[in-house]
């Protein structure tokens, strides 16, 4: 309230100038002017006091509307999380997290992770949902997750192939008539049905998932009958997969259904239906843009850089490998009809190539054109492969390089480096950067010896494709020919760090480690290599030569012997494994596997012989005398076999020694005079070539008149044997007798006087055998693999 003071309106007015004090003035009524002080009490400006504002602030206190002078405000109270609601909320937050846990372990490939979290998870929604009983709050369970906590865990079990598991969950899910749309997941079940093969469960579970579905649904319901035309193909019911197939290419047509009725009628044998079929699957719209929008045109700088953004973004590759995937069907569904389609091959690929040209996939006709000629090779008509792939070299240049490049290929294979050359030079014109063309020029330029030349072409090949496993084996094998090892080495090793389990590298890599002296390697290459091809003989054998240059004849015998399992005809193997016998006393055992050279090599008369002195050496000498004979007969004029019947003869007291002295004697008298005939023949020739002229004349007596070098063993038993002291006599004997036991080519065991058989009779089996050399040591100077084909498999997929 105002207060109202007495008296009038001039006495109870002070006046003030600027001379004297200042007072306030009252008003008319006796009212005091806002803001004068009565009594020493301030009163406020207005009659509505201010938030923060009091008139003890005009004694000097500071401006403070926010209260901060008060200090810090009281921490909050926490909230108490003994109260039910909020352990329940804990507990859902806990469940949560271990779903996104479970789901992102599979996702990163940890199927066991993702289960564990799965089942710890329903281990805590069950106790959730014990907690919200005993708090009385039954009625607001969390359906949703409990159905997201239930589907995956099924989800996890099947992915870790527990069916049976996951069968169950899904069991709990549907039955479960609280949970909206849990039909669908009949489909899930169908499909573990489906991995099971137990195709008329699947096939149930399937059409109730479709009933279940509304027809709002189109796509889903497309896809549940597309899978259910699957069983049956796999079932081999192709009348109710056609049924299936149809609809949907009638609904809503897409390339893999189209594909799979194309399936089917090829399966049935219907001619007419599968060109419908193929005709419908080349109409079939992907849904793509066309690849001209990704041009970018020359003026417009800012549409330029919004396609260098988006012509290789996610959505473009989708496109690019839906193309990729329809090309790839059409192209297979073609191949596929070809034959079956019309009378002959030919005339169904270019029924197919008409309808393909008339289509979308232009293109495509000439992959086909190429793909008719590749049939006419698998069919071995070689002509019209050759003619087809002809027509293509006034094609467009990509079309024109890849039926080149097959033309070069075959002229490769039969031989005809000529014309393998010039289509690879074709080849190589049309596009210069494929790999294939490049492998086939420096093929033809390998045959021809000029190996740095092939090495170039190879290493462009591999410049313009790093994978080129064929240019990496063919360049490896070229600097192997050059002797520069160490590279082909590291061409080897580079390439079995790609193709690790091929049987070719492997045996390269152990044979230029043999080749650097360096046994041990090659022997632990070579153990690689029969873990990949345990039955490949010539391996095995490698190995028995090995190891039997190092000194470890157990070991050589044990894989001489698996060689010997796998291939019983190699006979430098056999005649290893009868050496190695006739060194361990084992006679008996020897004879087989001579006897078995003796089917191989019918006309040398070693094996027989080996045979006989097998016998002879086990003591039983009726048998050896019984062979000798019957070697004999085949071999009459064979100087060794009458040798040894002689000799068993006489120690047996037979009397047909005298005839077979005497037919030894004639033998060795034609032998001598055939002999001298031989020497006097060469002696003619050589006064004929001295009457030739006194250039070649000399050059003919410094070759005759150089001296023997004395460290040649050989060439000092010859001048030992005749002219030196009665002890360098019978050194020269020994060694005569030691080359005699070594078999020969020709005539082996052949001594070269009777003096030596009655004197002293030489043992052919006496002396050390000669270890036989296996057929990759014989070919050391060509390469040792048979499979060093150049170019391997060089037609484009």
């Amino acid at each position: 309230m105002t207060a109202k003071f007495p008296g009038t309106a001039i006495g109870g007015r002070a006046l003030g100038t600027s001379f004297g004090s200042r007072m306030p003035m009252a008003s008319s009524m006796g009212r005091p002017m806002t803001g004068a002080v009565q009594d020493g009490a301030a009163r406020p400006m207005t009659a509505v006091r201010a938030a923060g504002y009091s008139s003890a602030m005009t004694r000097g206190s500071t401006f403070d509307p926010l209260g901060q002078s008060k200090g810090p405000a009281p921490p909050l109270e926490g909230k108490s999380e003994d109260t039910p609601d909020e352990k329940v909320k804990i507990l859902e937050k806990k469940v949560n997290d271990l779903i996104e846990e479970s789901c992102l372990a599979h996702g990163h490939g940890d199927l066991q992770l993702s289960l564990d979290r799965a089942k710890e998870a329903g281990r805590k929604e069950r106790a959730l949902v014990r907690q919200r009983e005993q708090s009385g709050n039954a009625d607001h369970i969390n359906l949703d997750l409990t159905y997201s906590v239930l589907f995956n865990l099924a989800t996890q079990y099947a992915n870790n192939d527990m069916y049976a598991e996951a069968l169950n969950t899904y069991q709990v899910i549907v039955k479960n008539k609280m949970f909206s749309n849990a039909g669908r997941l009949k489909v899930n079940m169908a499909n573990i049905h489906f991995k099971q093969k137990n195709y008329p469960k699947a096939i149930k579970l399937y059409r109730m998932a479709l009933d279940q579905i509304s027809n709002s649904h189109k796509e889903m319901r497309i896809k549940i009958m597309q899978n259910i035309g699957v069983v049956f193909i796999r079932m081999g019911q192709y009348s109710d997969a056609i049924t299936s197939f149809e609809h949907i290419m009638s609904e809503c047509p897409n390339i893999k259904t189209g594909f799979n009725l194309i399936l089917c009628y090829y399966a049935i044998g219907d001619r007419e239906r599968m060109k419908k079929a193929f005709q419908k699957l080349i109409c079939v719209p992907l849904g793509i843009d066309e690849e001209d929008k990704y041009i970018p045109p020359n003026d417009d700088t800012h549409a330029n850089l919004v396609i260098e953004a988006i012509k290789n973004d996610k959505l473009h590759q989708m496109e690019r490998e839906r193309k990729a995937l329809a090309e790839k069907f059409i192209m297979t569904s073609a191949k596929l009809i070809a034959p079956a389609i019309e009378a002959t091959f030919a005339a169904g690929f270019d029924w197919c190539v008409d309808m393909v040209k008339s289509s979308q996939y232009v293109e495509l006709a000439n992959d086909l054109e190429i793909n008719k000629a590749i049939t006419y090779l698998r069919q071995r008509d070689f002509n019209q492969a050759v003619e087809t792939l002809k027509t293509f070299e006034k094609k467009d240049s990509r079309v024109k390089s890849a039926a080149a490049t097959n033309l070069s290929f075959l002229y490769f294979l039969e031989k005809d480096y000529d014309q393998a050359d010039r289509y690879a030079d074709l080849a190589m014109t049309a596009d210069r950067y494929n790999p294939a063309a490049l492998i086939n020029k420096g093929n033809t330029v390998f045959v021809k010896k000029d190996y740095e030349k092939a090495a170039e072409f190879y290493k462009e090949a591999l410049r313009n494709d790093s994978s080129c496993t064929e240019a990496l084996y063919n360049l490896g094998l070229t600097y192997k020919r050059l002797g520069r090892l160490e590279e082909s080495l590291d061409c080897f090793l580079k390439l079995h760090a790609i193709l690790r389990n091929s049987a070719q590298v492997m045996w390269q890599l152990a044979s230029l480690f043999e080749m650097l002296e360096d046994p041990h390697q090659a022997i632990e290459w070579l153990m690689q290599l029969i873990t990949v091809t345990p039955t490949d003989p010539q391996v095995l054998a490698k190995l028995g030569e090995l190891y039997d240059s190092e000194g470890d004849k157990s070991q050589a015998f044990q894989y001489y012997q698996e060689s010997f399992r796998y291939f019983p005809s190699n006979i430098d193997v056999i005649e290893w494994l009868g050496a190695y016998y006739i060194d361990t006393q084992f006679c008996e055992k020897a004879i087989q596997y001579f006897e078995r050279a003796t089917l191989i090599q019918p006309t040398q008369v070693k094996w027989q012989l080996m045979v006989a002195s097998c016998y002879r050496r086990s003591g039983n000498y009726q048998k050896a005398l019984e062979t000798y004979k019957d070697i004999h007969r085949k071999f009459p004029e064979n100087v060794e076999c009458l040798r040894f019947l002689v000799r068993l003869c006489t120690d047996m007291g037979m009397k047909e020694v005298q005839d077979y002295a005497t037919k030894l004697k004639k033998v060795e008298k034609m032998k001598e005079i055939r002999e001298q005939r031989v020497k006097s023949a060469r002696e003619g020739s050589a006064r004929g070539t001295r009457r030739e002229g006194s250039a070649s004349s000399e050059v003919v007596i410094k070759a005759v008149s150089q001296p023997e070098p004395k460290h040649s063993p050989l060439l000092a038993q010859g001048r030992d044997s005749g002219h030196s002291s009665h002890g360098t006599s019978a050194k020269g004997e020994r060694l005569s007798a030691k080359m005699r036991a070594l078999p020969g080519s020709n005539e082996p065991y052949e001594a070269s006087s009777q003096r030596d058989i009655d004197a002293s009779y030489v043992d052919p089996l006496g002396a050390p055998m000669e270890r036989p050399k296996t057929a990759a040591k014989k070919r050391n100077e060509e390469d040792e693999f048979a499979d060093e084909e150049l170019g391997d498999d060089l037609l484009p997929e």
